[in-house]
């Protein structure tokens, strides 16, 4: 039985890796070219204006959060445009009747959009190499948190593909949701910055507590206590977990 679970999770993971390396120019580049455009107008053009924000130079401090960016946008995206163009075309209704539990299901998706994510990560943090040196306080707390941030947000982006019922409702969450909070999450400035009122409402978004974890990885500075932030992470993953289960268990909105 084992071996028979190992093997359907393999074959979901390596169809899920495979799908997205073989339109690499659509997943991978994007995001690279972005992030550096990024880099040259906040990091160089702009950022020399700016100065040192906590104790670095304005390009080292928003590397993390770039990072963290890709990351987030291309689990999230990779995993809801694969569930939903499944379930679109009819091609989930046969991982439904198939005797695979929904846990293989759901982590063959969520390691999909973990690889791709690790591997925009990757590719991004090579590019700010160009730019600035690279700086790490401690490198559990970077891997820990980007593979935890990766799997959260892979989860959300099955959420999406679950309730979506058009290829605009796989879009809609990015652009009008996930977007404005990650750019309110402190990918550009430090959330001390704000005036009391608005860190206290700035904590009520959750990406605040990802970033300022990354960001405490590379350069040993924090907004928020790191177990504070891993606990956040933690409670998002079990919740968006149980409910991604409990909706591909029941088949809700997946069986015709």
């Amino acid at each position: 039985m084992f071996k028979l679970y190992f093997t359907a999770l393999r074959s979901l993971a390596v169809k899920e890796t495979n799908r997205y390396l073989r339109i690499w120019v659509q997943t991978l580049v994007p995001p690279v070219i972005t992030t550096s455009l990024y880099f040259v107008i906040f990091g160089n053009l702009i950022g020399g204006r700016i100065g040192q924000m906590d104790g670095f130079s304005y390009m080292e401090f928003i590397v993390p959060g770039l990072i963290m960016m890709s990351v987030i946008t291309s689990s999230y995206a990779n995993v809801s445009s694969s569930f939903f163009s499944q379930k679109f075309q009819k091609n989930i209704e046969e991982l439904l009747v198939a005797p695979v539990p929904t846990h293989i299901i759901i982590w063959g998706f969520v390691i999909g959009g973990l690889g791709r994510s690790v591997l925009v990560g990757t590719l991004v943090t090579m590019i700010s190499l160009f730019f600035v040196p690279l700086h790490v306080y401690s490198w559990s707390i970077v891997i820990i948190t980007l593979l935890m941030t990766a799997i959260l947000f892979s989860l959300a982006g099955l959420l999406n593909g679950i309730f979506a019922q058009s290829f605009d409702d796989v879009s809609i969450v990015p652009t009008f949701v996930l977007q404005p909070l990650t750019y309110l999450g402190g990918v550009f400035y430090a959330i001390s910055m704000l005036p009391p009122i608005w860190q206290t409402i700035s904590k009520i978004n959750p990406i605040v507590y990802m970033i300022s974890g990354f960001r405490y990885g590379f350069l040993g500075t924090i907004d928020v206590p790191i177990v504070f932030s891993l606990l956040i992470l933690i409670l998002f993953i079990s919740v968006l977990y149980a409910v991604c289960w409990y909706l591909i268990d029941r088949g809700r909105g997946l069986r015709s």
